[in-house]
């Protein structure tokens, strides 16, 4: 710096005239507040676009919930989009990857507020990344909708914090009377993932009122997620012989567990929770070890509903002919009630448009008529689907 010719404050002045001889060159902009956030006032917005964030498990373990998801909320902000946006402003829709990794929910979710000024928040599918993000939502006034995060603690973190799904405490009664009438279980075993706050939840959920009714767990077994090798517990299983075994996990082990279990000879019916719900399900076990088994979700694309087969027939004309799942669906509800409380709240401030997602009560989703209760839960009937001839297929609705 000796050497300079210049003196620092004369290169500054030197530097200024230069930017303001450059056609486009202008300060840089400051940035917004909360309550201005998404405007387009913020570094870097595109003026008149309302900001929202969505965060996703787009690659790892969960990939295919978080991209299906992500499909949903994509095509429901195009449609809004194509039509007009609203309140006159186009929806900027960014969106991060979480990688399936723990961690980076809290530091998508900071990035998204602080240096993109979103005005709401919709993510992430597995509850225990939503319990990640969800305290830096709340603390800063920004909504969060999580499309399919069941776990109840989710939206106990606080007033911004929301779900268009079910809860498992729902999804855990509703698989016990399934047990219990449908498949005629009396002693079920469960084997559930010690690492995962959806799988621990959903087994004990599952099990209260199964003992409460009658029934009997006869063995309870554990793992962690992405293991490969579930032979020991799965022989412990067999040797007590049960009706049924539950299995409250996602997709990536549960078709595995599936898999090993059939060529154990273990042959009873094995059921879970909407953690199967992915096309890779039949990819990882094979269409024929899944015929007997049984998942609770959220919608069926078979459902002769003139909207859902609406958005069955947008969804495949936008992704290549894919049939949407559940946590497609979900994506799309999620944007939607976000769009339709912006309507509402007649704006994007925090407060107001808490208020208004608070207030959403009947409104048509592809899932089923949703209202947020005061617990900012969603009330919904859910379905149970099997495997058969390698596809899924609708078995029965329960209601709430």
């Amino acid at each position: 710096m000796n050497r300079s010719p210049f003196h620092p404050s004369t290169f500054g002045s030197l530097f200024a005239a230069v930017c303001l001889s450059l056609a486009g060159c202008k300060p840089a902009d400051t940035g917004g507040t909360s309550k201005d956030a998404g405007s387009g006032t913020g570094s870097g917005a595109n003026p008149g676009k309302i900001r929202v964030g969505e965060y996703a498990s787009l690659t790892g373990s969960e990939a295919a919930f978080g991209q299906s998801s992500h499909k949903g909320t994509q095509l429901a902000f195009e449609e809004i989009n194509k039509s007009g946006g609203v309140l006159g402003r186009q929806i900027e829709h960014l969106v991060e990857d979480t990688q399936s990794k723990q961690g980076e929910s809290a530091t998508i979710s900071k990035k998204f507020i602080s240096r993109d000024k979103i005005v709401a928040l919709l993510g992430e599918v597995a509850s225990g990344r939503s319990l990640e993000a969800a305290p830096t939502c709340q603390a800063a006034g920004i909504p969060m909708i999580s499309p399919s995060s069941t776990n109840p603690k989710v939206t106990e973190m606080g007033d911004y914090i929301f779900r268009v799904c079910f809860t498992d405490p729902f999804q855990g009664r509703l698989l016990s009377e399934f047990a219990r009438k449908t498949l005629k279980a009396q002693r079920v075993a469960i084997l559930s993932d010690t690492a995962s706050a959806y799988s621990v939840g959903l087994a004990k959920f599952f099990k209260d009122p199964f003992m409460a009714g009658g029934g009997q767990i006869v063995l309870e077994q554990k793992y962690s997620s992405k293991d490969k090798d579930f032979k020991a517990q799965l022989t412990a299983i067999k040797a007590v012989n049960p009706d049924a075994i539950c299995v409250p996990g996602y997709y990536t082990e549960a078709g595995l567990i599936v898999a090993q279990a059939r060529q154990l000879g273990i042959l009873v019916p094995i059921f879970g929770g909407d953690g199967w719900e992915a096309p890779q399900l039949i990819e990882i076990a094979g269409g024929k070890a899944l015929e007997n088994t049984y998942y609770s979700t959220h919608y069926s694309s078979e459902n002769s509903d003139p909207l859902v087969q609406a958005f069955v027939a947008a969804f495949k004309a936008r992704f290549n002919g894919e049939t949407p799942d559940a946590m497609a669906a979900l994506g799309y509800d999620s944007a939607k009630v976000l769009i339709d409380a912006i309507k509402r709240a007649g704006s994007t401030e925090g407060p107001k448009l808490r208020d208004a997602i608070a207030a959403t009560k009947d409104f048509p989703c592809i899932t089923g008529r949703t209202t947020l209760d005061a617990s900012r839960n969603a009330s919904k009937a859910a379905v149970i689907l099997t495997v058969k001839d390698n596809k899924f297929k609708y078995v029965e609705t329960v209601s709430p």
